[in-house]
């Protein structure tokens, strides 16, 4: 059509533009709504977080200037449970037995741990047996084991008294004296988590390589030696995470003491005898949900999580006390 000469076409009948040779086409920019199935796809996650873990967490904050028994109307007394938290001999009578049963059991527990991942390292043969065994306790369940070990180290017909018996050695007071009682369970979170750090441990220890001991054995390094001058500076990143993880469970002892001296309502010698196994979770869990003080209770969990706030603070600064910047 003369009319249409040397003009534009029709836009269907336009050509697209070429891309510039060495050039690439920018992707289009999606909003974040065009991601929504993605979203829908992943939100029982999130919803179900916020309603059984985020929520619950401030609504302890909450409650802890609150003064509620669970049925009745709540009335805010701002800071007098806490006021009342520091007067409270049983509440620091709780933290003593927290931090004594942590000392005791967390310190056998990575040094043995760092231990038999050194040995396990260094043997050639049944390797995956070894790694079996060793982490099986860490998989049983706890409440299982408490059981057993109070079977095992029971006053009267205990399987320990029963084998020093044998040798002439009169029976052991094992949950009855207030040491032998933190001890007790020591030794249970002690055989419980050893498997768990030394498998950290031996994955650490098989990313070393072995260019770094023989040369240190061409320099007549001998395995003491190697094991403090090269194996610990290097594991120290790991060390430093099972100190944390550590502390934070240790601090957390609760299924323990409880099934050990079957802590119910009916049982008001909490914690095994003189409460020598009263930790500090097993004292919230007795005035929330025994005496139904849950104000009391939630200010007692905020006041050990600043507690262990404060531990894990400490156990960062010195373990990377001489590290070299």
């Amino acid at each position: 059509m003369p009319g249409h000469r040397g003009g534009p076409g029709p836009a269907r009948f336009r050509p697209r533009r070429a891309t510039p040779a060495g050039t690439t086409a920018r992707p289009r920019r999606r909003g974040p709504l065009s991601y929504w199935r993605q979203y829908l796809a992943i939100s029982p996650f999130y919803l179900i977080f916020a309603a059984f873990s985020f929520f619950p967490v401030f609504y302890s904050l909450y409650l802890a200037f609150q003064r509620w028994d669970g049925l009745g109307t709540m009335q805010f007394v701002g800071l007098q449970q806490f006021r009342f938290l520091w007067d409270d001999p049983v509440f620091w009578l709780s933290i003593r037995n927290t931090l004594v049963i942590w000392v005791l059991s967390t310190v056998p527990t990575l040094f043995g741990a760092l231990m038999l991942a050194t040995l396990l390292h260094s043997v050639r043969r049944f390797k995956g047996f070894y790694r079996i065994a060793l982490y099986l306790p860490n998989v049983t369940s706890i409440v299982a084991v408490a059981i057993f070990f109070g079977a095992v180290f029971s006053n009267n017909f205990g399987l320990v008294n029963a084998i020093l018996g044998t040798v002439g050695i009169s029976p052991v007071p094992w949950l009855s004296n207030p040491w032998l009682i933190k001890l007790v369970i020591a030794l249970l979170m002690t055989w419980m988590w050893t498997g768990y750090n030394m498998i950290i441990y031996l994955a650490g220890l098989q990313a070393i390589p072995a260019s770094i001991y023989e040369a240190a054995k061409m320099d007549g390094a001998g395995p003491v030696r190697t094991f403090f001058r090269i194996t610990v500076p290097i594991m120290r990143p790991i060390i430093l995470f099972t100190v944390i993880i550590s502390t934070i469970n240790g601090l957390q002892s609760f299924s323990e003491p409880q099934v050990l001296f079957a802590s119910n309502a009916a049982n008001a010698n909490l914690g095994g005898p003189g409460q020598a196994g009263l930790t500090t979770l097993l004292y919230f869990y007795q005035s929330a949900f025994l005496n139904n003080d849950y104000g009391y209770g939630a200010a007692i969990v905020w006041a050990f999580f600043l507690l262990i706030i404060v531990l894990v603070a400490v156990n960062w600064r010195i373990t990377q006390r001489g590290r070299k910047p």
